[in-house]
């Protein structure tokens, strides 16, 4: 009977979720350094469009179990940070946001490198599948609201080193 209650506690205390705001502010990851929450590697990424230039610095998630992951629990991300999801080019891709505390805009990466479609502050916790629009190269998840805060809209060319 104990191992059942300290089990529901537990699972209790991974269900809490805490609001960004209460959250102290972080600086954001020098590229190249290890991410210490997810211990991903973090690159720059740039998104260029219309002679606008704005970087990013992204944990890059490129095995079946950091996709699996990607920002499932995080309960605050910094104005520039974000996690692409590489490796499987040419495939029509499908996100969810399942156990994923914070809103974030989904981002669907063409096969050009273009940004094909994207979905806006996603839902916490839903269930509901997020398509892209076509075959991706990527997928990269941001700060909801964030990429029509800087401007970026589908067509946009996104740069990265992989």
């Amino acid at each position: 009977m104990r191992a059942m209650v300290l089990a529901a506690c537990c699972a209790m205390a991974a269900c809490s979720t805490q609001v960004a705001s209460e959250q102290p502010a972080r600086e954001s990851m020098p590229a190249g350094a290890v991410h210490p929450e997810s211990g991903l590697e973090v690159i720059p990424l740039t998104i260029v469009q219309d002679g606008k230039r704005h970087v990013l610095q992204v944990e890059v998630a490129r095995s079946r179990e950091e996709w699996s992951r990607g920002l499932m629990f995080r309960t605050v991300m910094g104005a520039d940070e974000g996690m692409i999801f590489v490796g499987r080019p040419g495939q029509q891709a499908s996100f969810w946001m399942r156990n994923t505390v914070i809103p974030l805009d989904i981002i669907f990466i063409g096969t050009d490198n273009r940004i094909l479609n994207y979905y806006p502050m996603t839902t916490p916790y839903s269930l509901d599948s997020l398509p892209s629009a076509g075959l991706t190269n990527a997928v990269l998840e941001i700060n909801g609201g964030r990429l029509e805060e800087l401007g970026f809209t589908p067509g946009a060319q996104v740069e990265w080193e992989d």
